[in-house]
């Protein structure tokens, strides 16, 4: 029977026999969460409730992280005298270091114990963030948001990977809402916080600062409720495709950081294709590396499947929405609309709000009913429908009307990412859960790094252009070198000022015009991927060979299956049972 079709009460059936008969021994070869967790057989609710809170709690310490600094950027910048492109920068590196060493990480999961890992990604997150308080400088404290991507990274990929490993892709949407839950109080809660720590005495260092101790609670929490068992593996690290994937990903972001900033280079110009070649060569000799490595860290047997190629499609454009667009929102709210910090963190809350009931809701039809492409589908399109809306807004635009605009893109972002995820999780083995979720996280950062990066020159360009127009019609003089879209207006004459927020508000539209046709690509990308049952089983369970028994049928070719566990009195008769755990450790024939 197709699992998708099954009524409520035969799934709640069901599921009472597997974790029945959890504990009960499980096919050689095949991993369950009995291998995944110290307590054996499938967890219980509590359990697993447990091991969340755990997870979530670094979760959203690295969440917090990022949201924190966003409305207090502008102050940072103009502190530390930066630019807009240094603006771009601060969030650039951070999405830069994640997705470089978000897939090393996945495979990291797959060869060494989880739990270790995870709260190694604690320790480097902690390290980045103090550094990044105590910066002096812009150079200072953008070599420390390296350091916490690289430990966002982690946390990101761990994260994903031990939900995976424990709980099984039918029964993943019911806690679906809990991690909407702490990633909605992160994003509307960590802007709120940070706006209120820079309107505070403590100033704007201490939106790092914060985060530590935070880390530290998550790190204990770690220790006590994580309980997971490691299967000791033959270990043969990529380290020439890790060097490869770094340089490469470094490269062409960095390329598409600075092409076309004024004091640098142009698009089309030797540097670029210097840049773009090196690039290039790099990523295409890392495809040749990859496919000969016995333990590759891009995994291209896994990423080549439909269902994860199309999501990683998907994910590109759903980074570049998600991160482009609404890093410069607080910026928007604050520059363009005069708001404090706190105030443009009260703005995004509908945003928020939007995120979180979109994962929740879903989650939980997608538990009910087994059926997940068409909250995808829904997605993607209310991702366009609010990119689209907001990028009609200007420096007049009704603040509620803004609000509701961050809602359907809030929205549309809560039904896409975890989902995404969810159905790439579907269609591998648990071992190679950690780089299959890597995979996606890694194209979506990388997604979101590039949309930073180019989002943020063709705004600063942008700004320029129309800050250059406003100036000389207020007569006030322009130097034309294309550094007119400073953040620091309280240097400014009133009037200059003035004529700086109607540019920012003006040009912000124009980031949102772009992502919302590049939104259209995940819409294409979703419409394709085909939709498979979600399995109740942890993993997919391939039968062992054996030599043909009296009264057996068949042969001894192993055969991929992910049907769950049934109870002796279900069993039906007339062939060989295959991944039926019963007492002893013996399988009936």
């Amino acid at each position: 029977m197709n699992e998708s079709t099954e009524s409520p009460e035969l799934n709640r059936s069901v599921l009472l026999k597997e974790r029945t008969l959890g504990g009960k021994a499980a096919v050689p070869g095949s991993q369950t969460s009995a291998e995944a967790h110290a307590g054996g057989g499938l967890m219980s609710h509590k359990q697993i409730l447990q091991v969340l809170t755990g997870l979530l709690a670094a979760l959203f310490t690295a969440m917090l992280s990022s949201t924190i600094v966003g409305n207090a950027l502008p102050t940072i910048i103009a502190d530390l005298h930066g630019t807009q492109t240094d603006f771009a920068w601060v969030v650039t590196a951070a999405l830069l270091a994640n997705a470089a060493t978000t897939p090393i990480w996945g495979k990291f999961a797959d060869l060494y114990n989880k739990k270790l890992l995870v709260q190694l990604s604690i320790v480097i997150f902690v390290a980045g963030s103090v550094l990044a308080g105590l910066a002096p400088d812009m150079t200072t404290l953008l070599a420390a948001r390296v350091v916490q991507g690289t430990a966002m990274g982690g946390l990101t990929a761990l994260v994903q990977a031990i939900i995976g490993t424990v709980i099984p892709p039918r029964e993943r949407g019911r806690y679906a809402g809990f991690m909407g839950a702490v990633m909605a109080v992160a994003t509307a809660g960590g802007p709120l916080l940070g706006g209120f720590i820079v309107d505070s005495p403590l100033g704007w260092r201490w939106t790092f600062f914060v985060c530590v101790p935070l880390a530290v609670v998550a790190l204990f929490m770690l220790q006590k409720t994580l309980k997971m068992g490691h299967e000791r593996r033959q270990v043969k690290i990529d380290w020439l495709g890790s060097v490869l994937l770094t340089a490469g990903v470094s490269i062409l972001l960095i390329w598409v950081s600075f092409a076309g900033q004024p004091g640098h280079y142009e698009w089309l110009s030797g540097t670029s294709a210097l840049m773009v070649g090196a690039g290039v060569v790099l990523l295409v000799l890392l495809v040749w590396v990859e496919s000969k490595a016995s333990q590759p860290i891009i995994p291209l047997k896994i990423i080549t499947e439909r269902t994860t190629a199309l999501s990683i499609i998907a994910s590109i454009a759903v980074g570049v929405a998600m991160f482009g667009s609404t890093t410069f929102v607080g910026q928007y709210f604050q520059v363009a609309r005069g708001a404090t910090p706190t105030e443009a963190g009260l703005l995004m809350l509908p945003m928020i709000a939007g995120n979180l009931i979109g994962a929740t809701v879903s989650g939980q039809l997608i538990t009910r009913y087994g059926r997940w492409k068409r909250y995808l589908i829904i997605g993607a399109i209310l991702v366009i429908g609010g990119t689209g809306l907001a990028g009609l807004m200007d420096h007049q635009t009704s603040l509620w009307l803004a609000g509701i605009y961050l809602f359907v893109l809030g929205s549309g972002m809560g039904l896409l990412m975890q989902n995404l995820v969810l159905g790439v999780q579907n269609t591998v083995r648990a071992k190679d859960i950690g780089a299959a979720s890597a995979s996606v996280a890694f194209f979506r950062s990388f997604g979101g790094a590039i949309g930073v990066s180019v989002l943020g020159a063709v705004l600063a360009g942008r700004v320029n252009v129309l800050a250059t127009a406003g100036m000389q019609e207020a007569g006030f003089p322009v130097s034309g070198d294309g550094t007119g879209a400073t953040l620091d207006l309280a240097a400014l004459p009133p009037a200059a000022a003035e004529v700086m927020r109607v540019a920012y508000g003006d040009a912000t539209a124009l980031i949102f015009q772009i992502s919302a046709v590049i939104a259209v690509v995940a819409l294409i990308a979703v419409l394709f991927i085909k939709e498979k049952p979600l399995r109740r089983t942890i993993d997919i369970k391939p039968t062992t060979e054996r030599p043909v028994e009296p009264g057996m049928v068949g042969g001894t070719e192993p055969v991929m299956t992910d049907s769950l566990p049934v109870a002796e009195a279900d069993r039906p008769t007339g062939g060989v049972q295959h991944d039926v755990p019963t007492g002893g450790g013996q399988r009936g024939a």
